[in-house]
């Protein structure tokens, strides 16, 4: 079995976990290892729903807080960019930024700080890469929601370092032109779906999407077509084509108001919902998430994605993305992370929960 050594280096235990190929839906290796090397620490509970770890302190504080992050990665390229390099500062390959140098943080947090400020859930989930149907940590909302209560979350994803709020929500609808069926040689007689579908591809260039701010942060909206489907054969007029639509939506709404609104956007075309999710307001006036962001005394953008810190909002827990990588870079054949990131994010997390900050010095 894989093993890892939580007392070494933050940049060599990222390498070691990105040593463990964990492409989605094989997760066994690292997860075994993870919990193994956790469960050697006596200051914390394990406890394990598949290859998802959860591990707490129990320390009695009066704030708890979780960081999370998810231990699969997308598929290893060909040549495989799995065993990690490090050149010239950088730790080249898969894994790299999504996710394991957060992974890494975590761990090193997990050993290095054994009793800190706040209480604190550490979070090691599955299957992130994949369809939201096999999310390990919406498993763990739905069979163990005890286990993820908290009063803050950091989800340790790419950000570049930077803390980002929140997230926007995301809907895909198919928007669909009707038209009538007929021979290509004589059009009149038929109505081309195709050439309708014009019509909601107009309204698409059209639109003006909103920034909106939500809780002191900027949220850039975008509605675009990501898919368009028509015709059965070259010789016929199609009766139907169908304009697949992406909505990312700022956390001021829900799923419902993004879907009134994108029923006022394509009035007139029947439109059916393939998949939304909610996003996730920052919740940075909370106390715990005003205290996270004075101790690491960086500047906050509003997330432009979606990611899980979703499913903590779902909870009532308010979450933040913080961690090391650049997002761009993810799921790059020549993915890369700075390694000073990595050590900055783990630099960064001690101050926050180190008993050494409270007293007005940064732990080392």
């Amino acid at each position: 079995m894989a093993s890892l050594d939580l007392n070494t280096d933050v940049v060599t235990l990222t390498a070691a976990l990105c040593d463990i190929p964990s492409v989605s839906k094989d997760e066994q290796a690292i997860a075994d290892a993870i919990e193994a090397a956790l469960r050697e620490l006596p200051h914390l509970s394990v406890q394990r729903d598949g290859n998802a770890i959860v591990a707490r302190t129990d320390l009695g504080r009066e704030e708890r807080v979780v960081l999370a992050g998810h231990i699969d990665t997308v598929p290893i390229t060909d040549p495989p960019n799995v065993p990690v390099r490090r050149v010239d500062g950088m730790l080249l390959g898969r894994g790299t930024t999504d996710m394991k140098g957060g992974v890494a943080v975590q761990l090193a947090l997990a050993a290095g700080v054994p009793e800190p400020t706040r209480d604190v859930t550490y979070v090691f989930y599955d299957c992130e890469e994949i369809e939201a149907e096999f999310n390990g940590l919406a498993r763990l909302v739905r069979n163990h929601p005890d286990w993820l209560q908290a009063d803050f979350a950091v989800l340790l994803e790419p950000t570049d370092g930077g803390i980002e709020g929140g997230c926007k929500g995301t809907m895909k609808v198919d928007v669909s032109a009707k038209g009538i069926a007929a021979h290509s040689a004589r059009p009149w007689n038929g109505h081309n779906a195709i050439h309708e579908a014009g019509e909601i591809l107009a309204r698409l260039s059209a639109y003006e999407p909103r920034t909106v701010d939500v809780e002191g942060l900027a949220y850039h909206e975008a509605l675009n077509a990501v898919g368009i489907a028509g015709g059965i054969a070259g010789n016929v007029i199609p009766d139907r084509c169908v304009v697949s639509v992406n909505y990312r939506y700022a956390p001021d709404r829900d799923t419902e108001q993004a879907l009134a609104h994108l029923r006022e956007v394509f009035a007139g075309y029947e439109m059916e919902v393939k998949d939304a999710a909610d996003g996730a307001k920052p919740g940075l006036d909370k106390p715990a998430a005003k205290g996270f962001v004075d101790a690491l005394a960086l500047p906050v953008v509003g997330k432009e994605g979606w990611t899980d810190v979703a499913q903590f909002s779902a909870l009532g827990v308010p979450a933040v993305n913080f961690g090391p990588g650049d997002p761009n870079l993810a799921h790059t054949d020549d993915e890369r992370c700075p390694e000073d990131q990595i050590t900055a994010a783990l630099e960064a997390m001690r101050r926050w929960l180190s008993p050494d900050f409270a007293d007005g010095s940064q732990a080392r």
